[in-house]
């Protein structure tokens, strides 16, 4: 989610702590699968303990382990038993436990996945939706369970906690308390985000939901018969690695069938080291996928945060809806901005101010800016404040300003504003700013939001975090973009719904905007497509949403896939793909070994006897079955480059596709061998896709795609040739 304030941008840390006059961090130790064999977790990691600490006592150390769905804890270590530890035979790595944070009516419409879609409903009653988030509000009419009958029979969870009652549709909830969320002791959302994202998951059908009148209509998740399980990892601080581990070990023993995470860091992180990566596995061996935001870090290439090829990927776009307000000016002038806005001033005029003209105690610039305690309420009460940045309304609240003007952040997002006010861009402000010097009785007054047709969209929002991957650049992320700007869905109304505490508000639906809101939408398409196919596998359902995705204009999202991936989610074509890309736990392992895992480590992560193949024949990452293509070329140099691919059918028993390929200038392609014949559904067949091109110009980007068809079935993947070699540090363009 995207927040209009800079708390919510606290960048990665880890815990410290002083025990037994040391210097202690918590660290999570991952040590792969459950030996498949008589085993104790919880004594064996006591003993490991036991092994590397001196003079200090093993239950002081000692946080949790993880046991029901993969091998792990954590304890509180110094660097020197840190090292001692990671050292050992069995362990795969050891770890800081770090800080994460969280990343509708019109948007399922505006896919085209209208109420009265085809569905499945036994199958969609049986699906559970894991959501790993800030909790829920089980009072919400979202998640009212009736006409609900008893959990499906294969669900083990539980529901825990004070102040907290699961029923048919919540079936399970957890808690988990970390030093981020020490006195923890309910599943209960006081945040607001994680109701937001279950109900727009697996939320059921409300009609007439609206933020005070704005974006009204039906309120639904993608699979609203389904059951939902919530998982609290995040409190207001943010969320801790150990408790997203957590929630993985009991949501994999539990029962669920798709996972979505709407939560992560502010850059990639090597796949053993992440603990949304390490507990995605593990998830993907039961056969569940795992959605994940992509991160609120664009529009910068390479801050893509979620890149492990296992998990599937989500950057957020526009819907056809954009919810805007207006300023006009004393002279008639009307100036259009962003904001979600629900107060009216009854058309009447109040008296404009510039902050810096509204302080005795800060500089022009902070008093211009509207920088906490600068603004003097006496000299802004009853009037329309000016701020040179967009959270300087936050100043103009406390301070007591009838409203606010502001400029900078983002102008393809609207925020629920605590007072009227609204961003505009900077052309628009300074236009504000003079009239306001050119007169001696400036005037303003700001209109009420309201909804207006986009008739651009869907496009790539400027916060999504973008591609290239940084740590394996030949597997394309994000996979896929979905609705995640404005999105109105279920919230606490026991919660602020802009975030201010004073702001005194309440309401049962809130406008949310980030990737953590396009996330949960590809988790429920990813929830519709297994109700017709409970069968197949994780790997299976993604590419079926992958290469069914809507084309989007690469005039509008001029980073092509590195913005949107295959494409905008299509969730009715999702259901019949054709093709598949399968990718099984052996291809992910071999993939880990083409990155440099050594055979011990693969055995480990994987609980078998898996093997590396010997050097000669390692492969390339770019080689795993991903259903789309990518590659890293030098610059200015000739290249060929060759990507082993394998299909499945299944669409039509009897079937033969066709390859098409649609080119950029600057490539040459060939599949070989161009035409695929099946004979049975499940058969699979393999190809070849040589890609050839005369040298690319600095940090340039060609894509094409190719797409099987037999008439009926369309099966797209995109192809990416690119020389761009980002850095790995980012920082946040947003407010």
């Amino acid at each position: 989610m995207l927040y209009p304030l800079f708390s919510i941008l606290v960048f990665t840390k880890s815990f410290s702590g002083k025990a037994s006059g040391e210097d202690r961090k918590a660290y999570i130790v991952y040590m792969g699968a459950i030996p498949d064999k008589v085993y104790s977790p919880t004594s064996h990691h006591f003993r490991i303990l036991q092994s590397v600490i001196k003079g200090s006592s093993v239950s002081n150390s000692f946080v949790r382990s993880y046991k029901r769905s993969f091998n792990g804890f954590v304890a509180k270590l110094t660097d020197k038993e840190r090292q001692r530890l990671a050292s050992l035979k069995g362990i795969v790595s050891v770890f800081p436990d770090k800080t994460y944070q969280t990343q509708t009516t019109r948007s399922w419409d505006f896919m085209g996945f209208h109420e009265t879609m085809n569905r499945n409903p036994t199958a969609e009653s049986d699906t559970i939706v894991g959501v790993f988030d800030t909790g829920i509000w089980p009072e919400s009419e979202s998640f009212s369970d009736k006409g609900f009958g008893p959990p499906p029979k294969k669900w083990k969870g539980a529901c825990s906690g004070e102040n907290f009652t699961c029923n048919n549709k919540i079936i399970g909830a957890r808690y988990y308390k970390s030093w981020i969320m020490p006195d923890e002791d309910s599943p209960r959302d006081d945040e607001g985000h994680g109701t937001h994202t279950a109900s727009t998951a697996a939320g059921n059908n409300v009609k007439d939901a609206s933020f005070y009148g704005l974006a009204k209509g039906t309120a639904r998740g993608g699979v609203p018969s389904a059951r939902i399980a919530a998982y609290k990892v995040c409190g207001i601080d943010g969320c801790t690695g150990q408790s997203i581990l957590a929630a993985f070990d009991d949501a994999i023993a539990d029962g669920v069938d798709i996972i979505t995470v709407s939560l992560g860091q502010n850059s990639a992180e090597e796949f053993d080291t992440d603990a949304i990566a390490v507990g995605a596995f593990h998830a993907m061996e039961r056969g569940i996928l795992t959605l994940h935001s992509a991160g609120n870090y664009g529009p910068s290439l390479g801050t893509v945060a979620s890149v492990a090829p296992w998990l599937m990927t989500v950057a957020a776009s526009s819907i056809d809806r954009r919810i805007i307000d207006k300023v006009v000016l004393g002279n008639g002038t009307t100036i259009i901005g962003t904001a979600v806005n629900s107060f009216t001033l009854n058309g009447t005029s109040f008296a404009l101010v510039h902050g810096k003209n509204a302080s005795s105690q800060c500089s022009d610039s902070m008093a211009g800016a509207c920088d906490p305690e600068c603004l003097d309420s006496g000299l802004v009460k009853g009037k329309i404040v000016l701020c040179d940045i967009s959270r300087g309304r936050k100043e103009a609240f406390r301070a007591g300003a009838l409203g606010s003007v502001t400029t900078g952040g983002l102008d393809d997002v609207s925020f629920v504003v605590q007072l009227p006010a609204s961003n505009l861009i900077r052309e628009d402000y300074m236009a504000v700013l003079s009239y306001l010097n050119s007169t001696e009785d400036p005037q303003a007054t700001i209109l009420r939001s309201e909804d207006l047709k986009d008739s651009t969209a869907p496009v790539v929002a400027s916060f999504s975090s973008r591609g290239p991957n940084i740590i394996t650049p030949d597997i394309l992320k994000p996979d896929i973009s979905a609705p995640g700007v404005d999105i109105l869905a279920a919230y606490p109304p026991e919660v602020s719904p802009s975030n201010s505490p004073d702001d005194k508000r309440r309401v049962k639906y809130n406008v949310l905007t980030g990737t953590s809101m396009a996330c949960p939408h590809v988790a429920g398409a990813a929830a519709y497509v297994k109700t017709f196919h409970p069968d197949w596998s994780p790997s299976a359902i993604k590419s079926s949403l992958m290469t069914t995705a809507l084309l989007m204009n690469n005039t509008k999202n001029g980073n092509r896939e590195f913005d949107y991936g295959s494409g905008h989610v299509n969730p009715i074509k999702a259901i019949n793909p054709g093709l598949v890309y399968e990718a099984l736990e052996g291809d992910y392992i071999k993939f880990l070994c083409s990155i440099g895992y050594d055979e011990e480590k693969v055995r480990l992560i994987s609980g078998d006897n898996s093997t590396c193949p010997k050097d000669s024949g390692k492969g390339s990452p770019k080689d795993l079955n991903y259903p789309s293509m990518i590659a890293e070329v030098p610059t200015g140099k000739s290249f060929q480059v060759e990507f082993h691919r394998r299909v499945k059918n299944v669409g039509h028993a009897n079937s033969t596709y066709k390859a098409n390929i649609f080119l950029t200038s600057g490539l040459g392609i060939k599949v070989v061998p161009d035409v695929l014949s099946f004979k049975s559904l499940n058969e699979e067949k393999a190809f070849d896709v040589i890609v050839k091109g005369h040298g690319l110009s600095d940090k340039s980007i060609l894509s094409a795609s190719l797409v099987w068809t037999d008439g009926t079935h369309r099966v797209g993947s995109p192809i990416v040739l690119h020389n761009i070699k980002p850095t790995r540090t980012f920082e946040a363009k947003w407010e």
